[in-house]
């Protein structure tokens, strides 16, 4: 049978995240409607492409043959749509940019005010998430990472390199011991899922039999936390443009090897022929330099 691309997309989403409600969430449908879509193109095609159970969906053996060409099929469909929008005459549209939550609070939401100023029809949406989208099937069409991609299908724009510290509140930070160390702070750090994130590794690694005192898979929380007076909280604190005063207070802690860290501004390389998203990418880009 010809099996059609929105079907395609219904079974990498669930593939991917390993779950319907995954799914479901990822192409912004109800459960109950991926669900029936799914039940439907098993039906059709006459097999069972995952097992389902309280854990979430694990692919069949029919299923795991059908991946590989359903994320080609994803490439080249993605392919298709960024040659089609290389005719434009102007940058206008939805441009897709993916960051850390942090990155996407401190830089991307007063950049995003900017450029409504510089190009007014341009709609920048936003994916504030830890995940890695996949920018070669146009998951979003730029990405600020912490990591440099490997991929020979994309390309770095530009790179910057950030100072790492330990940040508190000031009225934490007056109650500690004159000659405090790491291991006198109490730590809001990353929970559950995110908790193999920097900073906790590195803490454990410093700190003997570290325990953090708060955590949240939300850098939001952490920040408000901090903000707040629980603890202490690392973060790059950058000096781009639209740099903002936290009402932190560095502490006198030396993160020896971790007191640097990287950003990235990624995209597929044939994502840079599109206007909108060429226009975008340089903008920010310069931004990022100031």
């Amino acid at each position: 049978m010809d099996m059609p691309w929105n079907d395609v997309q219904l079974f990498l989403a669930v593939a991917e995240t390993g779950s319907v409600s995954g799914g479901a969430r990822k192409l912004r449908l109800g459960q109950p409607t991926v669900s029936r879509r799914l039940a439907d193109l098993e039906y059709q095609l006459g097999y069972t492409l995952f097992r389902r159970g309280v854990s979430g969906a694990a692919l069949t053996a029919a299923g795991e043959r059908l991946l590989a060409p359903a994320k080609k099929m994803a490439e080249w469909a993605a392919e298709v749509d960024r040659t089609a929008s290389k005719s434009q005459s102007a940058p206008r549209g939805v441009v897709r940019l993916t960051a850390p939550p942090g990155v996407a609070f401190e830089l991307v939401a007063p950049f995003a005010a900017w450029l409504r100023t510089k190009l007014p029809e341009i709609q920048l949406e936003v994916l504030s998430t830890m995940a890695y989208l996949d920018l070669v099937r146009g998951e979003a069409d730029l990405a600020i990472r912490l990591k440099a991609p490997t991929d020979s299908d994309l390309r770095v724009l530009t790179t910057v390199k950030e100072s790492v510290h330990v940040y508190a509140a000031k009225s934490y930070a007056a109650k500690l011991p004159r000659r405090y160390t790491m291991a006198d702070l109490d730590w809001i750090a990353w929970a559950p899922p995110y908790d193999s994130l920097p900073p906790n590794p590195q803490l454990a690694q410093l700190i003997p039999d570290f325990k953090p005192a708060f955590t949240s898979d939300s850098f939001l929380v952490q920040l408000r936390a901090a903000e707040a007076g629980v603890g202490a909280f690392i973060t790059a604190i950058s000096n781009h443009y639209f740099k903002r005063n936290t009402g932190l207070v560095p502490l006198a802690i030396d993160l020896g090897p971790y007191g640097q860290s990287e950003a990235h501004l990624v995209a597929a390389k044939s994502a840079l022929e599109i206007p909108r998203v060429r226009a975008v990418a340089d903008l920010l880009m310069e931004k990022l330099k100031n």
